[in-house]
Protein backbone atom coordinates (compact mmCIF):
# COMPACT_ATOMS: atom_id res chain seq x y z
CA UNK A 1 0.00 0.00 0.00
CA UNK A 2 1.35 3.31 -1.13
CA UNK A 3 1.91 5.20 1.95
CA UNK A 4 4.57 8.21 0.52
CA UNK A 5 4.89 11.08 -1.89
CA UNK A 6 7.66 12.06 -2.85
CA UNK A 7 8.71 15.85 -4.44
CA UNK A 8 11.93 15.35 -6.78
CA UNK A 9 13.63 18.03 -8.74
CA UNK A 10 15.11 16.87 -11.74
CA UNK A 11 17.76 18.69 -14.75
CA UNK A 12 17.87 17.07 -18.11
CA UNK A 13 19.33 17.96 -21.64
CA UNK A 14 16.21 17.52 -24.14
CA UNK A 15 17.98 16.83 -27.19
CA UNK A 16 17.03 13.63 -28.75
CA UNK A 17 14.29 13.63 -27.05
CA UNK A 18 10.37 13.19 -27.81
CA UNK A 19 9.39 15.95 -24.96
CA UNK A 20 8.72 15.34 -21.26
CA UNK A 21 5.59 13.61 -21.56
CA UNK A 22 5.31 10.32 -22.30
CA UNK A 23 4.12 9.93 -26.16
CA UNK A 24 3.31 6.41 -27.99
CA UNK A 25 6.26 6.73 -29.96
CA UNK A 26 9.51 7.49 -29.41
CA UNK A 27 11.71 8.38 -26.27
CA UNK A 28 10.42 10.61 -23.46
CA UNK A 29 12.09 12.43 -20.12
CA UNK A 30 9.13 10.76 -18.42
CA UNK A 31 9.88 7.57 -19.94
CA UNK A 32 13.43 7.17 -19.07
CA UNK A 33 12.72 8.93 -15.32
CA UNK A 34 10.00 6.52 -14.88
CA UNK A 35 11.83 3.29 -16.08
CA UNK A 36 15.26 4.00 -13.51
CA UNK A 37 12.45 4.23 -10.79
CA UNK A 38 10.27 1.14 -11.15
CA UNK A 39 13.50 -0.76 -11.74
CA UNK A 40 15.00 0.99 -8.77
CA UNK A 41 11.85 0.67 -6.28
CA UNK A 42 10.62 -2.17 -7.92
CA UNK A 43 6.77 -0.74 -8.27
CA UNK A 44 5.01 0.85 -10.71
CA UNK A 45 5.84 4.87 -10.90
CA UNK A 46 4.11 7.29 -12.67
CA UNK A 47 5.49 11.04 -12.37
CA UNK A 48 3.75 14.37 -12.25
CA UNK A 49 5.61 17.51 -13.65
CA UNK A 50 5.36 20.96 -12.69
CA UNK A 51 5.59 21.87 -16.51
CA UNK A 52 5.70 19.39 -19.85
CA UNK A 53 8.84 20.91 -21.88
CA UNK A 54 8.62 19.98 -25.93
CA UNK A 55 10.93 18.36 -27.86
CA UNK A 56 14.55 19.91 -27.57
CA UNK A 57 13.60 21.92 -24.72
CA UNK A 58 15.78 21.62 -21.50
CA UNK A 59 15.16 21.85 -17.79
CA UNK A 60 17.66 23.41 -15.16
CA UNK A 61 15.46 22.44 -12.49
CA UNK A 62 12.51 20.67 -13.27
CA UNK A 63 9.97 19.48 -10.26
CA UNK A 64 7.77 16.16 -10.43
CA UNK A 65 6.03 14.34 -7.97
CA UNK A 66 5.47 10.23 -7.37
CA UNK A 67 3.83 7.79 -5.03
CA UNK A 68 5.93 4.96 -3.75
CA UNK A 69 5.47 2.65 -0.77
CA UNK A 70 8.47 3.87 1.18
CA UNK A 71 10.70 1.47 0.77
CA UNK A 72 13.68 3.14 -0.46
CA UNK A 73 15.46 5.99 1.21
CA UNK A 74 15.45 9.74 -0.26
CA UNK A 75 19.21 9.29 -0.63
CA UNK A 76 18.59 6.05 -2.23
CA UNK A 77 16.27 7.55 -4.69
CA UNK A 78 18.74 10.71 -5.94
CA UNK A 79 22.25 8.17 -5.71
CA UNK A 80 20.06 5.20 -6.97
CA UNK A 81 17.97 6.79 -9.80
CA UNK A 82 21.07 8.91 -11.37
CA UNK A 83 22.97 4.89 -11.51
CA UNK A 84 20.26 4.14 -13.58
CA UNK A 85 19.43 7.26 -15.57
CA UNK A 86 21.59 8.26 -18.68
CA UNK A 87 24.40 11.43 -17.85
CA UNK A 88 21.71 14.23 -19.66
CA UNK A 89 18.81 13.09 -17.12
CA UNK A 90 20.11 13.92 -13.21
CA UNK A 91 17.88 13.88 -10.12
CA UNK A 92 19.22 16.78 -8.03
CA UNK A 93 17.29 16.25 -5.02
CA UNK A 94 14.26 14.28 -3.75
CA UNK A 95 11.88 15.61 -0.34
CA UNK A 96 8.90 13.77 1.51
CA UNK A 97 5.93 15.87 1.09
CA UNK A 98 1.62 15.17 2.08
CA UNK A 99 0.14 13.41 0.16
CA UNK A 100 -1.68 15.92 -1.47
CA UNK A 101 1.04 17.72 -3.08
CA UNK A 102 0.97 18.12 -6.95
CA UNK A 103 3.85 19.63 -8.63
CA UNK A 104 1.85 21.51 -11.37
CA UNK A 105 -1.09 22.95 -8.85
CA UNK A 106 1.17 23.85 -6.26
CA UNK A 107 3.45 25.91 -8.42
CA UNK A 108 3.47 29.42 -7.88
CA UNK A 109 5.83 30.75 -10.62
CA UNK A 110 7.88 29.57 -13.36
CA UNK A 111 10.55 30.58 -14.91
CA UNK A 112 11.97 30.06 -18.45
CA UNK A 113 15.37 31.55 -19.94
CA UNK A 114 16.03 31.63 -23.68
CA UNK A 115 19.39 31.71 -24.82
CA UNK A 116 20.84 34.09 -27.85
CA UNK A 117 23.82 33.62 -29.48
CA UNK A 118 24.66 36.48 -31.69
CA UNK A 119 28.05 36.28 -33.10
CA UNK A 120 29.31 35.80 -37.58
CA UNK A 121 30.85 32.63 -36.43
CA UNK A 122 28.63 29.80 -34.87
CA UNK A 123 30.14 28.31 -31.51
CA UNK A 124 30.09 24.50 -31.32
CA UNK A 125 29.51 25.03 -27.52
CA UNK A 126 26.24 26.58 -27.94
CA UNK A 127 25.18 24.41 -30.81
CA UNK A 128 22.40 22.38 -28.28
CA UNK A 129 21.74 25.46 -26.25
CA UNK A 130 21.37 28.49 -28.04
CA UNK A 131 20.11 29.83 -31.06
CA UNK A 132 22.65 31.38 -33.39
CA UNK A 133 21.86 34.76 -35.58
CA UNK A 134 24.48 35.65 -37.36
CA UNK A 135 23.76 38.94 -38.15
CA UNK A 136 23.77 41.99 -35.43
CA UNK A 137 20.67 42.64 -33.51
CA UNK A 138 19.24 45.51 -31.71
CA UNK A 139 19.24 44.52 -28.27
CA UNK A 140 17.87 47.93 -26.91
CA UNK A 141 14.75 47.63 -29.00
CA UNK A 142 14.37 43.68 -28.11
CA UNK A 143 14.22 45.04 -24.24
CA UNK A 144 11.89 47.49 -25.22
CA UNK A 145 9.33 45.19 -26.92
CA UNK A 146 10.03 42.62 -24.37
CA UNK A 147 8.88 45.17 -21.82
CA UNK A 148 5.34 44.83 -22.97
CA UNK A 149 4.50 41.73 -21.89
CA UNK A 150 5.07 42.24 -18.15
CA UNK A 151 1.79 41.79 -16.30
CA UNK A 152 -1.66 40.16 -16.91
CA UNK A 153 -2.56 39.77 -20.84
CA UNK A 154 -4.02 37.60 -23.41
CA UNK A 155 -1.45 35.54 -25.45
CA UNK A 156 -3.29 34.43 -27.93
CA UNK A 157 -1.47 35.43 -30.73
CA UNK A 158 1.49 33.84 -28.86
CA UNK A 159 -0.44 30.42 -28.16
CA UNK A 160 1.43 27.53 -30.27
CA UNK A 161 -1.25 25.25 -32.06
CA UNK A 162 -2.76 22.21 -30.07
CA UNK A 163 -2.37 24.14 -27.25
CA UNK A 164 -5.72 22.84 -25.13
CA UNK A 165 -5.77 25.57 -22.40
CA UNK A 166 -9.21 26.77 -21.73
CA UNK A 167 -7.59 30.66 -21.60
CA UNK A 168 -4.98 32.58 -23.10
CA UNK A 169 -4.63 34.99 -20.30
CA UNK A 170 -1.23 34.45 -18.49
CA UNK A 171 0.24 36.51 -15.54
CA UNK A 172 4.08 37.68 -16.08
CA UNK A 173 5.70 38.86 -13.28
CA UNK A 174 9.40 39.62 -14.99
CA UNK A 175 10.99 39.84 -18.94
CA UNK A 176 14.28 41.30 -19.93
CA UNK A 177 17.56 40.29 -21.50
CA UNK A 178 20.54 40.11 -20.00
CA UNK A 179 24.03 39.96 -21.26
CA UNK A 180 26.52 36.54 -20.28
CA UNK A 181 29.73 35.82 -19.09
CA UNK A 182 30.80 34.80 -23.47
CA UNK A 183 30.62 37.66 -25.51
CA UNK A 184 27.72 37.63 -28.30
CA UNK A 185 25.65 35.18 -25.78
CA UNK A 186 22.50 36.63 -24.39
CA UNK A 187 19.58 35.29 -22.21
CA UNK A 188 15.77 36.45 -22.28
CA UNK A 189 14.49 35.48 -19.16
CA UNK A 190 10.62 35.27 -18.95
CA UNK A 191 8.89 34.32 -15.28
CA UNK A 192 4.99 34.04 -14.39
CA UNK A 193 2.54 31.96 -13.14
CA UNK A 194 1.57 30.31 -16.17
CA UNK A 195 2.27 29.89 -19.71
CA UNK A 196 0.65 28.35 -22.84
CA UNK A 197 1.72 26.18 -25.41
CA UNK A 198 5.17 27.69 -27.20
CA UNK A 199 4.65 30.87 -25.80
CA UNK A 200 8.16 31.28 -24.53
CA UNK A 201 9.70 30.33 -28.00
CA UNK A 202 6.79 32.71 -30.19
CA UNK A 203 7.36 35.42 -27.84
CA UNK A 204 11.30 35.08 -28.53
CA UNK A 205 10.88 34.66 -32.09
CA UNK A 206 8.70 38.12 -32.16
CA UNK A 207 11.33 39.84 -30.05
CA UNK A 208 14.27 38.88 -33.09
CA UNK A 209 12.28 40.31 -35.95
CA UNK A 210 12.34 43.28 -33.78
CA UNK A 211 15.94 42.82 -33.32
CA UNK A 212 16.53 42.34 -36.85
CA UNK A 213 14.58 45.91 -37.47
CA UNK A 214 11.59 43.85 -39.39
CA UNK A 215 9.12 45.12 -36.94
CA UNK A 216 8.97 47.98 -34.38
CA UNK A 217 9.03 46.93 -30.65
CA UNK A 218 5.44 48.54 -30.36
CA UNK A 219 4.51 45.35 -32.27
CA UNK A 220 4.57 43.70 -29.37
CA UNK A 221 1.85 45.83 -27.30
CA UNK A 222 -0.31 45.57 -30.00
CA UNK A 223 0.16 41.74 -30.53
CA UNK A 224 -1.93 41.40 -27.21
CA UNK A 225 -4.97 40.72 -26.93
CA UNK A 226 -5.47 40.71 -30.98
CA UNK A 227 -6.09 37.40 -31.28
CA UNK A 228 -4.33 36.51 -34.67
CA UNK A 229 -0.68 34.22 -34.21
CA UNK A 230 0.02 34.84 -38.28
CA UNK A 231 1.04 38.22 -36.93
CA UNK A 232 3.47 37.25 -34.51
CA UNK A 233 7.25 35.97 -35.91
CA UNK A 234 7.85 32.71 -35.96
CA UNK A 235 8.49 30.03 -33.53
CA UNK A 236 11.98 29.87 -31.91
CA UNK A 237 13.94 26.64 -32.10
CA UNK A 238 13.57 24.86 -28.96
CA UNK A 239 16.94 24.19 -28.27
CA UNK A 240 17.42 27.49 -26.96
CA UNK A 241 15.32 27.18 -23.89
CA UNK A 242 15.26 25.88 -21.07
CA UNK A 243 12.69 25.62 -17.56
CA UNK A 244 14.85 27.33 -15.04
CA UNK A 245 13.31 27.16 -12.19
CA UNK A 246 9.74 26.52 -10.28
CA UNK A 247 8.95 28.35 -7.67
CA UNK A 248 6.87 27.26 -4.60
CA UNK A 249 5.08 28.97 -1.36
CA UNK A 250 5.69 28.35 2.08
CA UNK A 251 5.76 24.99 3.20
CA UNK A 252 2.29 24.73 4.21
CA UNK A 253 0.87 25.83 0.70
CA UNK A 254 3.83 23.74 -1.02
CA UNK A 255 2.25 20.51 0.96
CA UNK A 256 5.63 19.06 2.62
CA UNK A 257 5.73 16.33 5.24
CA UNK A 258 7.86 18.43 7.08
CA UNK A 259 11.08 15.80 6.50
CA UNK A 260 14.03 16.87 4.89
CA UNK A 261 15.40 16.91 1.48
CA UNK A 262 18.42 14.99 0.12
CA UNK A 263 20.16 16.65 -2.15
CA UNK A 264 20.90 20.23 -3.43
CA UNK A 265 21.84 22.23 -0.10
CA UNK A 266 21.80 19.09 1.86
CA UNK A 267 25.40 19.97 3.09
CA UNK A 268 24.61 23.71 3.30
Amino acid sequence: MRKRRVKATVSYDGTGYRGFQLQPNGITIQSVIEKALESLLREPVRIRPAGRTDAGVHARRQVVDFADSGGRSLEVIVRGGNALLPPEIRILSAEEVSPAFDARRYAKSKEYRYFLHNAPVPSPFFARYAWHLASPVDLGAMREGLAHIVGSHDFTSFRGQGCAARTAVREISRAGIGAEAVPGLHCVVIAGSGFLRHMVRNVVGTLVDIGRGKIPPDRMRELLGHGDRTLAGATAPPHGLFLWDVSYGSPPDAGTAGGRAWGEGFFS
